[in-house]
């Protein structure tokens, strides 16, 4: 590997996860320090601080404050979830994309959202609604709101270039957050929304997303009957 193309935590997280599988580091060995690896590299130390943190979080690695890093003797595999730009999901499936925003407020969220964003109705909160299509046929249905304490420029932002999902992801960084899946019976407006029938079971992706300890957005995203999700460990 040239280590004098590695500029991102992202690279260096990918050369040092290759090292772990491939066994160039062997399970229960001890890795070389941060320093040195950031010299190695020819990166920033938090740079490679990021990348190493990234890989215990994955359970890869074993990081212990004066004893130093080593390989996971058992390594937890993890499934990897990635937030998907929803527009190349659905070019990725040979269909036309369109969004159409259906509703866009500036108000309080309800309780369950101020308690994953950690906010209070003293905040303001920008409540998108988003419906996502398919060779002119619904998506998937997006109900976000976004903390404008954390995202600030997103009050004047009009979505109009850029789809809020797909916004948010060049935009807005984040450094960790949640997913939580579950099946839902539509309701009138998540039927109205997606044309299909009231009570249909439907797939639904919870996310939260945090930086700083600072909640950014917390999105429900539900899916046209059929969905499936890939991913990969």
């Amino acid at each position: 590997m040239s280590t004098e193309r590695t500029n991102s935590w992202q690279e260096v997280q990918a050369e040092l996860r290759r090292r772990i599988t491939q066994r160039d580091w062997m399970p229960g060995e001890f890795i070389p320090f941060e320093a040195d690896l950031a010299g190695e590299f020819g990166c920033a130390r938090s740079t490679m601080n990021r990348a190493l943190r990234s890989l215990a979080e994955e359970g890869l690695l074993e990081r212990k404050r004066k004893a130093g890093t080593r390989v996971a003797l058992n390594p937890v595999r993890q499934v990897r979830l990635e937030i998907s730009i929803l527009r190349k999901e659905i070019e990725g499936k040979g269909a036309a994309f369109q969004y159409m925003i259906l509703k866009r407020t500036i108000t309080a969220p309800p309780a369950d959202v101020m308690a994953r964003l950690q906010t209070s109705p003293r905040d303001d909160h920008l409540h998108i609604e988003t419906l996502y299509m398919a060779n002119q046929s619904p998506y998937v249905f997006e109900d976000r709101w976004i903390n404008l304490s954390a995202v600030p420029q997103a009050r004047a932002e009009t979505f109009d270039m850029l789809s809020p999902n797909e916004w948010l992801v060049h935009h807005v960084a984040f450094d960790g957050g949640s997913f939580t899946f579950s099946a839902l019976s539509a309701n009138a407006r998540i039927a109205e929304v997606l044309a299909c029938e009231k009570g249909q079971a439907l797939f639904a992706l919870d996310r939260m997303t945090h930086r700083e300890k600072q909640g950014v957005t917390s999105v429900r995203l539900v899916f046209q009957h059929g969905y499936q999700l890939h991913s990969a460990i």
